[in-house]
């Protein structure tokens, strides 16, 4: 059984009074997952939501993600600090390393080790990976075992299902959690999707999460609209038959959205 929930809020993209109102908005509706980076540059605003919103830090799981610029021995405890403080709480549930970013200069055992020190100071509960391919994990593990690393968060969706590398993750026990599971809303146009979506009398972003939740995978879908907010929520309620997932299965075409020069690596 993961630590780290199966459905959270991401915020990525989403920033000022957009980002507060979205995460004030699922917190009233029953989230308590939420994930940011330094990067989105909305630490601070997801931090007033919280701060703002009653629910006690120990009910929350909070994300947030190293930056490539940050990754350095003697850069990432600090700016891990420097989240901290912008998000209102003395430690995080999750911290990932954003990007490998393979030629940053910062070797992956460096960086790792980094992170490792800062869960020893409690500055995060647990550790982990982001947009990692097999052999760049693998790395990671030798650094600081596959028991100390919570999740690989990597781009799967019905358009991108990346079966080799989650078959490597599952093989070494550590989770899988799926971004942009919705393809930035390609895959809710698809004629399979929206059939399947109108026999369980459901919307087609439920089925598509739905399709991940029962992979295994945690989601962490984003939406500025408090309905779709709490409509995507329902998911986890919707279940799918072996026939309805193989048909979603049918629709892979490494269909990758996000793959920036510099920063990822060479994909499995």
């Amino acid at each position: 059984m993961s630590k780290i929930p199966a459905f959270g809020l991401g915020t990525f993209r989403l920033q000022g009074q957009v980002v507060i109102d979205s995460v004030r908005n699922g917190l009233e509706l029953g989230y308590r997952a939420i994930d940011t980076a330094q990067i989105y540059g909305n630490e601070a605003d997801v931090g007033t939501a919280i701060a703002g919103s009653g629910v006690r830090r120990e009910d929350l799981f909070l994300t947030t993600k190293i930056w490539v610029d940050n990754t350095s021995k003697d850069k990432l405890v600090p700016s891990l600090e420097e989240s901290l403080a912008k998000l209102r709480t003395d430690y995080v549930d999750l911290t990932l390393i954003h990007w490998p970013a393979p030629g940053n200069g910062v070797s992956v055992d460096a960086f790792m080790t980094a992170l490792s020190d800062a869960k020893a100071r409690g500055l995060t509960r647990r550790i982990g990976i982001s947009n990692f391919n097999i052999d760049l994990t693998k790395q990671a593990i030798a650094s600081v075992g596959k028991d100390a690393i919570a999740t690989n968060q990597i781009e799967l969706s019905p358009y991108l299902q990346n079966r080799k590398l989650v078959a490597f993750l599952q093989s070494e026990g550590i989770h899988v959690t799926s971004y942009m599971t919705l393809a930035y809303g390609k895959v809710l146009s698809d004629p399979v999707i929206g059939a399947l979506a109108r026999r369980h009398q459901a919307t087609p972003a439920q089925v598509v999460l739905a399709w991940a939740l029962q992979l295994g995978y945690s989601v962490i879908p984003s939406s500025t609209k408090r309905e779709n907010l709490a409509s995507n929520l329902l998911a986890q309620t919707l279940h799918l038959t072996d026939d309805d997932m193989a048909q979603i299965t049918a629709l892979e075409r490494n269909g990758r959205e996000v793959s920036p020069d510099g920063l990822a690596p060479q994909w499995d």
